[in-house]
C-alpha cells in the first residue's frame, strides 16, 4: 500500500492473575489447547481441550480460567467413561469485600500493630455483619472495624469453598473408572467480538483508491485465552436482539460475485494464520486486505426529502465510488465496518477527508461512501407553484360489472371525483469549483400513505424512477456555473 506510514498498534494488554482457592500462587493458565471462533455480534465459541485427572465415582471437577461472561446453558463436555451429574458456574470472585462477606458468622484473627513500639497483638473476633461496615464481637464487647489508617490486619483461617480467584466452571461427573483423560469443554461467551476497519487513500488524479483492511479483536470477557487458534466469522449469526451492520450511504448496490474465502454455511471465515494470545481488556489488530490502485471516482449526491422550498442552498454530499468486483475492483467481500478515507494535499501529505460505515458487502458490489459535504457545490430546491388540477385530467369515473343472484349482470359507471395537485419544482445547482461536476440529485417523498400514483408530466433532464418514493436525475454542472433542473409532479396529496 502506498501509505504505510499509517501504522496500527494494539492497545496495552491487561492480565489479571489471582490466587486459586485450591492451589498455590501461579501465573500458569489452567487452559489446555484453546480454539476461539469469534462472531460479529460480540459472541464467541470457546473450545478448550484439557487433560484432567478424573477419580472413579462421583466427583466435582473444577475448570478455572473460563470466560467470566460464559453462557452456562451452552456448555458441553465431551470425553469417555463418565456421565455428567450437574454443573455450576462460580463467578463470585475473590476480593477483600467478598472474603469478608463470606466470613459472616465465622471467627477471624485481628492483628494490631502499635504505631509507637511496633509490638503486635492478636485477638480472635467473630464477624457479625458487613452492612456498610464490619461489625465484630470480641469477647463480650461489640466493635466496628474502622478504616482510620491504624495498622490492623484481618487474618482468615481459610478461603470459603465457593469463592474463586478466577471464573470457574465446576462440573460433577460420575465416572466408572479413574485416571487422566482428555476432556473437551466448549461454550458460548459474550465479551469477545471483532469488527473490520478500513483505511483508504483516494487519488483523484488517477481515479484510483488504495484500501487496507484491519480486523480488530476485542476481549472484555475477564479472561485471557492463551495461544489460541482463532477463526473469525463474518455475517449476522442468528441471535435474540441481534444488531445488524448497515450502510450509512445512499446508492450502494449489492454484488453477485463469490469471494475466494473459506465459507461456513452462508458466512465467510477469516482464520488467523498463527496462534495468538487474546489478552483480557485488549484490542488486537490483524491485516486481512491490502489492495492498491483499484478504480475509483469522486461523485456528488443530494436528496430533497419533500416537495417544498429551501430558504437557502444546501451543500451536496461528496462521495467516493468504487467496486468490490474481481475485475476493476477490490476483488474481495468486505465484512461490516468503518472505512476511513484519506487524500493527499498539494504537499503530498495524506489528509483525513471523512469516514463511512458499510454493512457486510458481497463481492461485485458497487459502493458510494459519503465523506462529507462539498464546500463549493450546492442545491436550492424551490417550489415554484402548487395548484389543484381537475379530476378529468386524472381519473373521472370507474366502471363495475355487477352479477345478480338470478344470473343476470349489469355494467355500472360510477363518478369518482378526486382532488389532485400539481407541483412545479425548480432545483438550482451551483458549482463554484474550477472543474465540471455531475450531481446525483434525488427527490423523495413521492409516495405518501396510500397515495402512490405520482406522475411526472415534464422534466428538463430525463430522470429515473428509483422506487415509488424516489426519482433521480444526473445533473451536469459546468465549472464556475449553474444548472437549473425543472420538474412537474402530479400527486394525490
Amino acid at each position: 500500500m502506498r501509505f504505510n506510514s499509517f501504522a496500527k498498534s494494539a492497545a496495552a494488554i491487561v492480565v489479571f492473575t489471582a490466587l486459586s482457592a485450591q492451589t498455590a500462587p501461579t501465573d500458569k493458565s489452567a487452559q489446555g489447547d484453546v480454539a476461539v471462533t469469534i462472531y460479529n455480534n460480540n459472541q464467541a465459541l470457546i473450545r478448550d481441550e484439557r487433560r484432567v485427572n478424573v477419580p472413579a465415582g462421583t466427583t466435582r471437577i473444577p475448570f478455572p480460567d473460563v470466560s467470566a461472561q460464559i453462557r452456562p446453558e451452552t456448555v458441553t463436555l465431551n470425553g469417555d467413561g463418565f456421565d455428567i451429574v450437574e454443573q455450576n458456574f462460580d463467578y463470585d470472585l475473590l476480593s477483600p469485600g467478598a472474603l469478608m462477606a463470606k466470613a459472616v458468622g465465622q471467627t477471624v484473627t485481628l492483628l494490631r500493630t502499635n504505631p509507637a513500639t511496633g509490638a503486635e497483638t492478636r485477638e480472635r473476633a467473630k464477624i457479625l455483619a458487613v452492612n456498610g461496615g464490619v461489625v465484630m464481637q470480641i469477647g463480650s464487647r461489640i466493635e466496628v472495624l474502622r478504616d482510620d489508617g491504624l495498622p490492623v490486619r484481618v487474618i482468615f483461617d481459610r478461603i470459603p469453598p465457593n469463592l474463586r480467584a478466577k471464573p470457574t466452571l465446576s462440573i460433577t461427573l460420575d465416572s466408572a473408572r479413574g485416571g487422566t483423560r482428555p476432556l473437551a469443554l466448549s461454550y458460548l461467551s459474550q465479551g469477545l467480538g471483532w469488527g473490520a476497519d478500513y483505511v483508504a487513500l483516494f487519488d483523484e488524479g488517477t481515479n484510483s483508491i488504495d484500501v487496507q483492511g484491519w480486523i480488530t479483536l476485542t476481549n472484555n470477557t475477564g479472561t485471557t485465552f492463551e495461544n489460541a487458534r482463532t477463526l473469525l466469522v463474518a455475517g449476522s449469526v442468528g441471535q435474540v436482539n441481534r444488531r445488524r451492520g448497515r450502510s450509512s450511504t445512499r446508492g450502494n448496490r449489492p454484488g453477485t460475485e463469490s469471494a475466494d474465502r473459506e465459507r461456513l454455511g452462508d458466512f465467510y471465515i477469516y482464520p488467523l494464520e498463527k496462534r495468538t494470545t487474546i489478552a483480557n481488556a485488549q484490542q488486537k489488530q490483524v491485516s486481512f486486505l491490502d489492495v492498491s490502485g483499484a478504480p475509483s471516482q469522486r461523485g456528488y449526491q443530494f436528496t430533497n426529502g419533500w416537495l417544498n422550498s429551501s430558504d437557502e442552498a444546501r451543500s451536496v454530499n461528496s462521495v467516493i465510488k468504487f467496486s468490490t468486483s474481481d475485475e476493476g475492483g477490490l476483488g474481495d467481500a468486505l465484512p461490516a465496518g468503518t472505512i476511513r478515507i484519506y487524500e493527499r494535499d498539494a504537499r503530498g501529505n495524506a489528509q483525513f477527508i471523512g469516514e463511512s460505515g458499510i454493512g457486510h458487502t458481497p463481492g461485485g458490489s458497487e459502493l458510494a461512501l459519503t465523506t462529507g459535504e462539498a464546500f463549493d457545490i450546492k442545491v436550492q430546491p424551490i417550489l415554484v407553484k402548487r395548484s389543484r388540477i381537475t379530476s378529468d385530467e386524472w381519473e373521472s369515473s370507474a366502471r363495475y360489472r355487477i352479477r345478480r343472484s338470478d344470473g343476470s349482470s349489469e355494467t355500472m359507471t360510477v363518478e369518482r371525483p378526486k382532488q389532485y395537485f400539481r407541483s412545479e419544482m425548480r432545483y438550482v445547482v451551483t458549482n463554484a469549483s474550477n472543474r465540471p461536476v455531475t450531481v446525483d440529485l434525488a427527490q423523495r417523498g413521492l409516495r405518501r400513505f396510500y397515495y402512490s400514483d405520482t406522475r411526472v408530466p415534464s422534466e428538463s433532464i430525463p430522470g429515473t424512477q428509483r422506487n415509488a418514493d424516489t426519482r433521480v436525475w444526473q445533473v451536469p454542472v459546468p465549472a464556475n456555473g449553474e444548472t437549473v433542473l425543472t420538474v412537474t409532479f402530479d400527486t394525490g396529496y
